[in-house]
């Protein structure tokens, strides 16, 4: 597509998906193609960065889904996560759709984004012959704010009826209530390796409005955590997140569904986006792309 289509996602990832950011984002997989696409949703267009196999695997019209939903809730883009997104496209092999969602602003609250990951997941799900994708072997995956959006998608798709075969969350964050910063990891790291807990502040006043219901949003505090898709949860140790994830873990386990958490030790927040300055980005990624090649094997539904 036409870069001119897309101001707001070109200014936003220009430069992060260019190879100048290379040494810090990773360099794509060379065999993905990546392209924007824009989706005409509910009352608005939204971009959204497609990943796909060049080779052979493109032809075919049964391929695995897989939503991605990037972190950064108020600065982030999914052309930083050109990386995972691309070499999960190919080695699948499966089509990547990452949500271009509403950066929180006083205009748009958690909610807008929210809304954002689950209308791309039922646009795809919808037009699956024009994408090429198999509905029965759909997974979401989201990193930071961006696995927020897909645990809270995960919730709604068990309440909807869909099925997912997977949900990945990487260094999540899950509660947005008064209770978000009542963790030991959060004290342990507010202000190293970086200034974690200002930014989460800023976060929270620009995703939560004073009339939002804050729990409604807050995975951690759902009702009910049974019969979501199986979840595999990675924890960087040295984040102020990281007892969000670990609790969201236990939860998970409690209410029966089944899920594996994985504590990445020294990792900071945001690793898996920084390969070229986080050694453990690696593992990390090929834990994802097992854990979906198993999930995705079999037909759900």
């Amino acid at each position: 597509m036409p870069a001119e289509r897309f101001p707001q996602a070109q200014c936003r990832g220009g430069w992060r998906a260019s190879s100048a950011a290379w040494p810090y984002l990773g360099e794509p997989d060379p065999d993905a193609t990546i392209e924007w696409r824009e989706l005409a949703l509910p009352g608005r267009d939204l971009p959204v960065r497609t990943y796909r196999p060049t080779s052979t695997a493109a032809t075919r019209t049964d391929l695995p889904l897989v939503i991605h939903v990037h972190g950064g809730g108020f600065v982030g883009t999914a052309a930083q996560c050109d990386w995972t997104n691309s070499h999960l496209a190919t080695h699948l092999p499966a089509v990547v759709v990452s949500v271009e969602h509403r950066l929180v602003d006083p205009g748009n609250p958690l909610a807008h984004a929210a809304a954002d990951g689950w209308d791309v997941l039922e646009h795809v799900l919808q037009h699956a012959a024009e994408w090429g994708v198999d509905p029965a072997r759909t997974a979401v995956f989201g990193e930071s704010f961006g696995a927020l959006i897909t645990a809270l998608t995960a919730i709604r798709a068990r309440e909807a009826g869909l099925r997912l075969a997977a949900q990945i969350l990487v260094n999540p964050a899950l509660d947005v209530t008064a209770t978000m910063y009542d963790y030991p990891s959060i004290t342990e790291y507010a202000y190293t390796p970086s200034r974690a807990l200002p930014v989460l502040k800023l976060l929270q006043r620009l995703a939560i409005p004073p009339s939002t219901e804050a729990r409604a949003v807050s995975p951690l505090h759902a009702d009910n955590l049974s019969a979501l898709a199986p979840a595999l949860v990675l924890v960087p140790t040295h984040d102020a997140l990281a007892d969000h994830g670990r609790r969201y873990a236990e939860r998970l386990e409690k209410a029966g569904t089944p899920v594996h958490l994985t504590e990445y030790p020294g990792a900071r927040h945001a690793f898996l986006t920084l390969p070229g300055v986080e050694p453990q980005a690696e593992a990390a990624r090929t834990e994802i792309r097992e854990f979906l090649r198993a999930a995705l094997a079999l037909r759900v539904g």
